[in-house]
């Protein structure tokens, strides 16, 4: 339990000290991701409002979460968003979390 406890607390310090440093506006939302076992999403955030502007979600694997990149770039464009700060959300990036940014990339967003 105490080495769970210790990992959880590890992890949500890594998470405040990305979010200390990026802020989403109207203009440059926040491409926050998050990433489970199994799946991956991605969401734009508007952190002067607190509101969500578009959400994408994938199931497992590299290539899915490409798509979930790909699908929120889509939408963001739909909203006439061109640019975002990436927050990977104390993730390395690698893996999934670059294959959802490399995916968002293709789809025209620029981070």
């Amino acid at each position: 339990m105490n080495k769970e406890k210790n990992k959880n607390s590890r992890d949500q310090r890594r998470k405040n000290r990305v979010r200390a440093k990026i802020t989403g506006t109207p203009e440059r939302p926040r491409l926050v991701v998050f990433r489970s076992n199994k799946n991956i999403s991605a969401q734009l955030i508007d952190d002067t409002k607190g509101v969500t502007l578009a959400t994408a979600s994938s199931g497992a694997g590299v290539a899915n979460a490409k798509k979930a990149g790909t699908t929120l770039a889509k939408k963001a464009e739909a909203k006439k968003i061109s640019t975002v700060v990436f927050d990977r959300g104390g993730n390395k990036y690698h893996g999934r979390v670059k294959a959802l940014a490399e995916g968002a990339r293709a789809g025209g967003l620029k981070f």
